[in-house]
């Protein structure tokens, strides 16, 4: 191939908007690809498949985002890859068969299979989760279980003609990565460019978060009702250029897109996928245009030989319950309030012989209860008080939601009720992941009723190499003065289960030596103390990626469990650069060209 392949990002997570996909489609791509499958989402899919056997995939894809856009699809001779088969793809494509034939349409739709590992649940009892030691749950507790697969199976199946790939459990990047290795003909081997490919899919892989989403700089995105969706112009090298619909809202700028690229990152030297680990400390993002920015410089070489096990399982019960309080002490006052509800529940549970909650997290929303230590609104006279507990028995969560109401004529003036719905009790969903070898996960491609093998390569594991030093640091002189964070870089974070990252990039090459010197792990680990309650090894780890004049943290055992694990406000860490950014930085009084 000599021209670029055109991949449009129209879906980054269950839920995502419907405008997307006819977007990308009306401005001319030669692949959509629709990420669906975060770890929760598992579970929530296999919940769903439990009451009903035929679901288990994303119908938010099969009756909406496909149903909508059939004509345009077979118009456009436009490929579709995409996750949104969940648990259970082969009912995901009878469900588009049967929309596709209802609109006088026909596709050739692949599956692949293999990831699924359910059958297997007893072979997993004896495992130790890889990130904490912790010993596996009971089989019978067990939701979903499922291998992270590659970019090969996808390929395979575009290589037999499919002009749709459904796939279960793949890495995110794959679903791109895919496309690019049949189009060029990459090599199973050529690390450098899988890498590049793979960081193409994690650019995409988000949908509009490289387009002007999520972004630091905020105010300076246009339109965000009719906001861009990605669009990767992909060479054949492996470098692409990351762009959006013409006319639409949002921008496409080297500091947006850095931001994605480091996004949910532990190392960015080792960036572990099935297909190839990535080393992204050198890539570089540089603009060519209006809404054009070229991405270059990613390396990679040989994968493990195992596959990462995502393990979904269910651990006891929580209720998260929300209650307004208006006026004079509202923080105070909600406190109190949640204080005393939660003390005469428990007083209620040990007469009927139950155990006190194993876990309480009361946090006004609206005084900067997330902030920790950092807060600054304890005198705010309007809250949200939201109360979260878990449990292992369910009668002691429909307990507290019995006395729920009680304090809104019994406890503090202020308090509004509750509003809405009245909380709903959840399971508490829990992720464990470990390692299986990849030679005994049988992977398959089915395509027209022909099922064929996808056996894994064999690699020859290379050792990591050496860590990328530390830069220049320049310590305060007697002549600095503090600024905020956000006056010297952009910044975002994401978790990666019970641990998040944030990425911090220098808005100027020169400014990153002060911030390599206030930016510590040390600095971290105490502005973030409170986010590592309950903690038993608390961490951060700093990395360098001097392409984007960037610094990478990783904290580890800071989300209280994470996502559907946990009771905290921001589980998935959106907001965790956010507080970052307040950060107080010293710097010389004469780095802006101006004294203080």
């Amino acid at each position: 191939m000599t021209r670029p392949i055109r991949i449009g990002g129209a879906g980054g997570f269950l839920g995502d908007s419907a405008t997307a996909a006819p977007q990308l489609l009306a401005a001319g791509v030669d692949y959509l690809v629709l990420d669906y499958l975060a770890e929760a989402t598992m579970s929530l899919l296999a919940r769903a498949q439990k009451r009903q056997p035929e679901g288990g995939y994303a119908r938010d894809f099969t009756d909406w985002v496909w149903k909508d856009n059939l004509p345009a699809l077979k118009a456009g001779g436009v490929k579709v890859v995409t996750n949104a088969g969940g648990l259970n793809p082969r009912a995901c494509r009878a469900r588009m068969e049967e929309l596709a034939a209802e609109a006088g349409l026909s596709f050739r739709i692949a599956i692949v299979e293999g990831d699924d590992l359910r059958p297997r649940a007893a072979e997993f009892a004896a495992e130790h989760e890889m990130f904490t030691g912790a010993a596996a749950p009971d089989p019978a507790d067990m939701l979903s279980i499922n291998a992270y697969l590659g970019a090969k199976p996808i390929a395979q199946a575009l290589a037999a003609g499919a002009d749709m790939v459904i796939t279960g459990r793949v890495v995110d990047s794959a679903l791109v990565l895919g496309p690019l290795v049949h189009e060029f003909g990459w090599s199973l081997d050529d690390y450098d460019r899988l890498a590049a490919g793979s960081l193409c899919g994690h650019v995409l892989e988000c949908g509009a978060q490289a387009t002007g989403g999520l972004f630091t700089d905020w105010e300076d995105v246009p339109d965000w009702a009719h906001i861009g969706y990605p669009i990767a112009e992909c060479a054949a090298d492996g470098t692409f250029v990351v762009t959006k619909p013409a006319g639409s809202g949002g921008l496409v700028v080297p500091a947006a897109v850095a931001e994605q690229i480091l996004y949910e990152v532990g190392d960015p030297q080792s960036y572990a996928l099935p297909d190839v680990i990535c080393d992204f400390t050198g890539v570089t993002v540089e603009a060519v245009g209006e809404h054009r920015v070229k991405v270059a410089g990613a390396r990679g070489r040989a994968p493990s030989g195992s596959y990462k096990i995502c393990l979904t399982h269910q651990d006891g019960w929580r209720l998260i319950a929300l209650q307004p309080v208006v006026g004079r002490d509202a923080v105070r006052k909600a406190e109190r309030q949640a204080a005393a509800v939660l003390e005469r529940v428990e007083e209620l549970l040990r007469a009927r012989q139950l155990p006190p909650f194993r876990a309480v997290r009361i946090e006004p929303l609206g005084a900067e209860s997330s902030y920790g230590a950092q807060g600054r609104m304890r005198d705010t006279r309007e809250v949200i008080c939201k109360i979260g507990v878990e449990h292992d028995d369910r009668a002691a969560i429909d307990l507290l939601l019995r006395e729920l109401d009680s304090p809104t004529t019994s406890m503090s003036v202020g308090t509004t009720g509750w509003f809405g719905a009245r909380p709903t009790p959840a399971p508490v969903m829990r992720v464990f992941s470990t390692l299986i070898e990849r030679q005994s996960v049988s992977v398959r491609v089915d395509l027209d009723g022909q099922v064929s093998d996808c056996p894994p390569d064999t690699v020859t594991v290379a050792p990591p190499p050496a860590s990328v030093p530390a830069g220049q640091s320049i310590a305060p002189g007697a002549d600095s003065f503090p600024v905020p964070l956000i006056d010297l870089a952009w910044a975002r974070s994401g978790d990666k289960g019970d641990a998040f990252n944030i990425g911090v990039i220098a808005r100027k090459p020169e400014y990153l030596p002060y911030l390599r010197a206030a930016l510590t792990e040390e600095a971290l680990l105490a502005f973030f103390a409170h986010e590592f309650e309950g903690a038993a090894v608390p961490g951060v780890k700093r990395y360098e990626v001097p392409g984007l004049n960037a610094l990478n943290f990783h904290l580890t055992q800071s989300l209280g469990g994470g996502q559907m694990a946990s009771l905290r406000l921001d589980p998935l860490a959106k907001g965790k650069a956010q507080q970052l950014l307040d950060m107080q930085i010293p710097v010389p009084a004469g780095l802006f060209g101006v004294a203080p």
